[in-house]
């Protein structure tokens, strides 16, 4: 019996380290079936290229800065060439400068807010049109998303940019429909990845979350979410788009902390 993925092609984002949990879905996709490709550019692509060795087979990697219409041109040209088609799409796409972070909220001028905002929420609109005449009916996006309800500690304006995520992923559902392309959110609770070492006091809500999740959370297990992305992409959730699914432990339905 095939996977869940079986005869998929996929374009996973995103895929920096073991930690990732980008790699976690690519190395599941693959599990089940997907033929995948990855991404990178630019000094984090070397990165991308040292963890593609450990993924069998090893994909290969497309240049592709989200913020630059002509590389998502050169991928939907490689991709038209090497597949003919896309069958799914892993967001894993997110990114603020330093001054529009760790309690900079107040400080952060519109130039920073606006990188936070074009990288992390408008290229899931730029990615997925820019690819849309590769993705038939039955074609999955799948966006990684952190719970923009809450303003967190240190979080600032990429709070912000995932709000602006959640609300594009609707939008893209809406318009998207039409052509039988599903456009969902996962929501993760904290994971040690390499980004979120980057975000000074994020820590603070890893204590918290391990604390509070009825289920518990460990920040160093992305394979949950691996989990989730991979079954968003397969054709068990036919009539799904627009959603946010959480894969934080249950921390996200609980009001006063757990005792």
């Amino acid at each position: 019996m095939g996977g869940l993925l079986e005869g998929k092609k996929v374009l996973v984002t995103g895929v920096l380290d073991r930690r990732s949990i980008a790699y976690s879905a690519a190395r599941l996709a693959q599990e089940q079936g997907a033929e995948i490709v990855l991404s990178g550019f630019g000094r984090a692509r070397s990165l991308t290229e040292r963890t593609a060795r450990r993924l069998d087979p090893e994909p290969p990697i497309l240049e592709l800065d989200v913020n630059k219409p002509e590389d998502i041109e050169a991928v939907a040209k490689d991709l038209g060439e090497r597949w003919g088609k896309l069958d799914g799409i892993v967001h894993a796409i997110a990114f603020a400068p330093e001054d529009a972070l760790g309690g900079n909220f107040l400080s952060a001028e519109w130039p920073s807010v606006a990188t936070a905002v074009q990288t992390s929420a408008y290229s899931l609109k730029a990615l997925s049109v820019g690819l849309i005449d590769l993705l038939g009916s039955g074609a999955s996006v799948v966006g990684l998303d952190f719970d923009a309800r809450i303003a967190w500690p240190a979080y600032d304006w990429m709070g912000v940019a995932k709000a602006a995520l959640e609300s594009t992923s609707r939008y893209l559902a809406r318009d998207l429909g039409e052509r039988g392309i599903r456009v969902n959110l996962v929501s993760a609770g904290p994971i040690k990845t390499l980004a979120a070492k980057g975000i000074s006091g994020f820590e603070e809500i890893e204590g918290e979350w391990t604390r509070q999740a009825p289920l518990g959370w460990e920040t160093t297990n992305p394979e949950p979410v691996g989990r989730a992305v991979v079954s968003l992409l397969s054709d068990f959730w036919p009539a799904t788009t627009g959603e946010l699914i959480h894969v934080d432990g249950g921390y996200h339905a609980m009001g006063a902390p757990i005792k």
